[in-house]
């Protein structure tokens, strides 16, 4: 299944919401993950998830979860790089120009979503705001 009006990405980062989506059992996500070849996570996600797994009621069971899901051949997690920095500068300057603050840890994640040539799967309408962003937004409700 591709992703409404886009054609299947080889490369899809999900960001924190595409992941917990995807543990609630969210068709959409589990589809467009199996029609990525690659699936990234960048470390900025990763962080969001662990924190919220020791936040969770069941820690245990959301860590063993997230370190099966990093596990899987087809995933990998992303560093913060210089080239990621720079692009990170250029939007959060762009951003802040424009009068549309974003959080900045959606900033670094669409960063590393521009510099790896991958597309950003969220649930997060602040993604919108970034010009040229390869993204699909999902709606909560289906």
């Amino acid at each position: 299944m591709a992703l409404k009006g886009v054609a299947a990405p080889s490369r899809l980062l999900l960001d924190t919401s595409a992941f917990t989506h995807l543990r609630g059992g969210d068709l959409r996500v589990a589809a467009a993950i199996a029609a990525a070849k690659t699936v990234l996570l960048s470390v900025v996600t990763l962080g969001e998830l662990e924190a919220g797994a020791r936040l969770g009621i069941r820690p245990g069971d959301n860590r063993a979860a997230l370190a099966e899901f990093i596990a899987a051949p087809f995933v990998a997690v992303r560093p913060i790089t210089p080239d990621v920095a720079r692009i990170y500068g250029r939007l959060f300057a762009e951003l802040r120009r424009a009068g549309t603050p974003v959080g900045v840890n959606d900033i670094w994640l669409a960063a590393s979503a521009i510099e790896a040539g991958a597309h950003l799967l969220t649930f997060d309408r602040d993604f919108d705001r970034f010009a040229g962003l390869d993204a699909t937004v999902l709606s909560a409700k289906g």
